[in-house]
């Protein structure tokens, strides 16, 4: 274009040959007469060559994209990995940019032209989308499958991600209340795939027969549902969360994060949300955390309480004072033996309680056939079966979850070494037995200065967790007297006292 405009200015103001103005612009003759003729260059036509390599694997290109049309969307051969294939497997040599630009051609043709989409404005405060998805997480016990839920605001874009432990509808519920609280209002629609945890039945149209715990958690937080279309096109219905997920995915999850509990994965997704904060989407002057900060006051306010998702069930005590709650076992107090317990179970944890008053609070154990049993539960009878202590498995449970320290192991290993069998076991439950009076961390120092000091005995540190446990007594202060200056004092008049010690009447 700039070589055209010259070659135009020289042959306005000097009168140039075609000639001259060919040799002073470096050019051939047949470009300065298109200059002269047309101030636009003319468009350069693409011609189609000859792809002798490709070729032959036209035949095999096309099997392994008809392959893909019954795999799963996401599990579809790249341009990429097809010529990745061709090379490894056939040993064609061929170009990437040859196989991207015939396989580009031939999914337009399978799959035909992609849908179109209408940009939507969304108003602050008024519409939320929620998605499932998952992702691979490193445990200190491996490598695991892990669910997330998600929630995101339509108007600002701010998301919440939160692990599921499973894909149950109750996990689901949890998992509303905890993003409800995590944006501290309510949206007044939420858009939702026709996912199992809410939806009973897909109806015609828009009509869907929900779940009766997702309807009566609608009905707490006073919002609406709106279900998309059943398969891949109501994907594209809340493309907002579906672009989010990939990005969190990306970002946040890759490589793949190790963890040392499920406490630290919760805190490494809400670190996730934060940083997003910064993110200016779709080339915005705000970012995320700017917009959300007006869209926040636009939500619905919380409700008093928060939608209670635990599941509620009653048990009843074996002799072994163990309560079947989801076909694994939890303990309680040996006194209740017998007696029925209900149970508050959540996706964290189980809460068993009898006469309105808690008797016991476990980890839910996830899977069949487990236990979860306290120490501190079974203590009255092992007080007076002293010899079952030691192969006991609320002891076993209790070293391997910490609430049986070393400490504890060395001074109860030096009780029996001193007292023997049962009388060293009897003396280690007295010593169990002071955490109901003075707490966990005061006993627990106490055998501490127990063991340094070498006195073995059940006396010694009851001693200790005593004075431990005892207040410390602040100094008082000695009280200031204020002196009163009085210039006039009345003089006592003594004449009757004179008077009695004369013996006079």
């Amino acid at each position: 274009m700039e070589r055209y405009e010259r070659i135009r200015k020289d042959e306005a103001l000097h009168g140039w040959g075609i000639r001259r103005l060919a040799r002073e612009h470096g050019c051939h003759r047949r470009e300065v007469r298109q200059a002269l003729k047309s101030a636009t260059p003319p468009a350069v036509e693409v011609m189609a060559r000859p792809r002798p390599a490709l070729g032959q694997w036209l035949t095999t290109i096309d099997a392994i994209l008809a392959g893909d049309r019954k795999a799963p969307r996401k599990q579809r051969h790249t341009a990429r990995r097809i010529w990745q294939r061709l090379s490894a497997e056939h040993g064609a040599g061929v170009g990437e940019a040859t196989v991207r630009e015939y396989v580009r051609k031939r999914k337009r043709e399978l799959y035909g032209v992609v849908e179109a989409m209408v940009p939507q404005v969304h108003e602050a405060g008024k519409e939320a989308e929620v998605d499932l998805y998952e992702a691979m997480i490193d445990f200190p016990s491996g490598r695991e499958k892990v669910d997330f839920f998600e929630m995101r605001a339509c108007h600002s874009g701010v998301a919440f991600h939160w692990p599921l432990r499973m894909t149950t509808q109750q996990a689901f519920l949890e998992a509303h209340v905890e993003a409800f609280w995590h944006f501290g209002g309510v949206f007044e629609f939420v858009r939702y795939d026709n996912l199992k945890q809410a939806v009973r039945k897909v109806l015609r149209g828009r009509s869907r027969l929900e779940s009766e715990s997702f309807t009566r958690l609608r009905s707490h937080y006073l919002y609406e549902a709106d279900f998309c279309r059943p398969g891949e096109v109501g994907a594209h219905e809340k493309g907002g969360v579906e672009g989010e997920v990939g990005y969190f995915r990306r970002n946040h999850l890759v490589p793949v994060p190790k963890v040392a509990d499920w406490g630290q994965l919760i805190e490494h997704c809400r670190q996730g949300s934060r940083l997003e904060l910064a993110r200016h989407l779709d080339r915005r002057e705000r970012s995320i955390g700017e917009v959300w900060e007006e869209e926040r006051s636009h939500l619905r306010r919380l409700p008093a309480e928060a939608f209670d998702t635990r599941l509620r069930m009653t048990a009843r005590l074996d002799p072994k004072a163990r309560a079947a709650v989801l076909r694994n076992r939890y303990s309680a107090p040996v006194g209740l033996c017998g007696l029925q317990v209900e149970a508050a179970v959540s996706t964290i944890e189980v809460v068993l309680s009898h006469g309105g008053r808690e008797v016991g609070r476990h980890r839910r154990l996830y899977g069949t056939g487990g236990d979860s049993l306290q120490l501190d539960h079974y203590l009255e009878v092992l007080r007076y079966k002293p010899r079952a202590m030691v192969g006991s498995v609320p002891l076993h449970q209790a070293i391997a979850g910490g609430s049986f320290p070393s400490a504890y192991q060395e001074f109860f290993a030096r009780l029996r070494e001193r007292l023997g069998e049962s009388e060293g076991a009897r003396q280690m439950v007295d010593v169990l037995l002071l955490h109901r009076l003075y707490g966990a961390p005061v006993v627990f120092r106490a055998v501490e200065q127990t063991l340094d000091s070498g006195a073995y005995d059940y006396h010694a540190v009851a001693m200790l967790a005593r004075e431990l446990d005892a207040p410390v007594a602040v100094p008082v202060p000695a009280p200031q007297l204020r002196v009163l200056h009085c210039p006039q004092v009345p003089v006592p008049d003594c004449s009757e006292y004179d008077r009695l010690l004369a013996g006079v009447d």
